[in-house]
């Protein structure tokens, strides 16, 4: 969802500044016409004089507009999966376990479970404190208690205790396959 909001909001950003530009190149509509200054003499003087508040103002606009700007590229690169998880290793150190082995490992476990078709895994949180996503795809006769119940049994265990973790939070969203009703003959 918000992938594809920030593709149109891109996209329209995109085409305002190509529309502006291409104006501003070519200098016609809004503007006087090819050699017609953008601001005139009496506007300088109106709004651009030394005592006015306005130049301020609008430059403390695009200041704040650049500042907002430069937070949403930045909240945009930022990765939201966790790259690695601290194992206490039991002798004072600490070892890293890869993010993408462990999404691999639970997601490979559950898969395997009896009613899932299909399973994603995201490793969420910080370093010290990870926290697993997982999106269960059922198949149409599986049971949604037996699934949850087989998940946070064994497979939450196995991968809380392999990779050192007291706690191990999980958020699992399951979601039943849609099929096709079986005709009889």
């Amino acid at each position: 969802m918000l992938g594809a909001v920030n593709r149109i909001l891109l996209a329209v950003t995109g085409l305002v500044l190509l529309a502006a530009g291409a104006s501003v190149l070519a200098a016609s509509w809004p503007f006087g016409g090819r050699h017609a200054p953008l601001l005139t003499e009496e506007t300088r003087r109106t709004y651009w004089h030394a005592d006015g508040w306005w130049r301020w103002a609008v430059i403390a606009g695009l200041g704040l507009c650049v500042l907002l700007l430069l937070w949403w590229l930045l909240s945009q690169l930022r990765r939201s999966r966790l790259q690695a998880v601290d194992v206490d290793t039991g002798d004072g150190a600490f070892a890293l376990l890869r993010g993408r082995a462990l999404e691999e490992a639970v997601a490979a476990e559950a898969g395997a479970l009896d009613g899932v078709a299909r399973c994603r895994v995201a490793l969420r949180g910080r370093r010290g404190s990870p926290a697993l996503r997982i999106a269960l795809e059922l198949e149409p006769h599986a049971v949604p208690a037996d699934v949850l119940a087989a998940l946070a049994g064994p497979v939450l265990t196995h991968a809380r205790t392999s990779a050192g973790l007291a706690a191990l939070p999980t958020e699992a969203r399951l979601k039943v396959t849609s099929h096709r009703a079986q005709r009889v003959t």
